[in-house]
């Protein structure tokens, strides 16, 4: 084993985490406040080249892995979670297309998502159904012709409401209603067209700066050849792309939960009390040394992870493991941080305080912490029943 970075890598982490320190932190504050999508620091992203970074050299990607991707989003998080959250639920939709897409639909759409230039989204859960896929009700309906009408409503989807939203992959149920056994078909549906529409955005607990809405398909009429993958295939398809945002995620909440250590360790010695600093206090000592285990820890099972998908390895434990360990990670030590600030841990000008809050929905979101408890229990060969 090697659990060192190679030179490359800890370049490209030392570059991101350098702009991402002086250009993303000093507005994540403010930009958490005015609860706006920051435009001009996303197609800095993409500037910089962290936007394509897992695409292939074909498709104007860098070619590197998903490893390298996980390094990148990390310090993006440590910086202002709200923004990571934007660029890797973007990455993560553009990767299902570049896996699964047609020719054409790569050509077509990914050239803007991987430059940074536009965003996109990945639209599975319903205002009924999250996790349940099998619950979803947007049913799709070929019309004839090579056409599908979609109809339904999509619920808390990220980027589809940006000035720069390009297109969104929704799933949908194609199979006959009679049907018991439900099969499901994905299409990539480009923002303006005639029957889709973005809600207003949702007032959040986190994330206020990262796009959050509701999405209508309303007889929205699509060719064939927006299909994702295939026919009735959907569901395999989208299931794949949550697997890549699971492990995003967790690289997401490592991020946060690096920089609550980060504050928690200044503050403690900076802040004066009981004649010194509050770090030669034992039990706040205790409580950053339980934060820098845990950090590492999550560190660990999430670059394994990431690791593993750039081997090939098709490990579902290891994925869910990092989403499951990172993101219950990320809110104890951001917790654990504001123990640390004390009062002032409670303001919301104090960062530990906006942390919680973005985390929060880590450990709801592309799969609850309950779901991935049950996902390693059926890979640790218990029966557990997913329909």
């Amino acid at each position: 084993m090697n659990f060192d970075l190679t030179p490359d890598q800890a370049a490209l982490k030392e570059r991101v985490h350098a702009f991402a320190q002086a250009e993303v932190a000093p507005r994540a504050e403010q930009l958490d406040r005015d609860a706006v999508f920051p435009t001009d620091l996303f197609h800095k992203l993409g500037d910089l080249g962290i936007l394509s970074i897992p695409f292939p050299e074909e498709l104007g990607g860098m070619g590197l892995g998903v490893f390298e991707a996980v390094l990148a989003i990390e310090e993006i998080a440590r910086a202002d979670q709200s923004l990571a959250v934007s660029a890797m639920v973007s990455m993560a939709t553009g990767l299902t297309v570049a896996r699964f897409g047609t020719e054409e639909q790569k050509r077509t759409w990914l050239p803007d998502i991987i430059s940074g230039r536009r965003i996109c989204s990945i639209a599975g859960t319903e205002p009924d159904a999250g996790s349940d896929t099998a619950g979803f009700k947007t049913r799709a309906t070929p019309i004839g012709n090579g056409l599908w009408t979609l109809t339904g409503e999509k619920a808390f989807i990220t980027n589809a409401g940006t000035d720069i939203s390009s297109f969104a992959i929704i799933l949908a149920v194609s199979s006959p209603r009679d049907v018991q056994d439900k099969k499901f078909t994905l299409f990539l549906v480009p923002n303006g067209t005639k029957g889709y529409s973005q809600g207003e955005k949702y007032r959040k607990m986190g994330w206020r700066s990262s796009d959050t809405r509701p999405l209508y398909l309303d007889d929205c009429q699509l060719p064939e050849t927006a299909i994702v993958g295939k026919p009735q295939g959907g569901r395999w398809v989208l299931h794949k792309g949550y697997q890549a945002a699971r492990l995003f995620l967790a690289a997401c909440s490592l991020g946060l939960a690096q920089a609550s250590l980060d504050h928690a360790i200044a503050y403690a010695k900076q802040r004066q009390a009981f004649g010194g600093p509050i770090g030669r206090l034992q039990l706040i000592q205790e409580l950053i040394a339980k934060m820098a285990l845990k950090v590492d820890s999550a560190r660990l099972v999430t670059y394994r992870a990431a690791w593993g998908v750039d081997a090939g390895k098709d490990d579902m434990m290891a994925l869910s493991m990092a989403k499951l360990h990172a993101t219950e990670t990320g809110s104890e030590v951001a917790n654990m941080a504001i123990q640390v600030h004390g009062g002032w841990g409670f303001m919301d000008d104090c960062p530990p305080s906006r942390y919680l809050r973005d985390n929060r929905i880590c450990t709801i979101g592309d799969g609850s912490s309950q779901i991935q408890t049950l996902l390693i229990a059926r890979e640790c060969g218990l029966d557990v029943t997913f329909r």
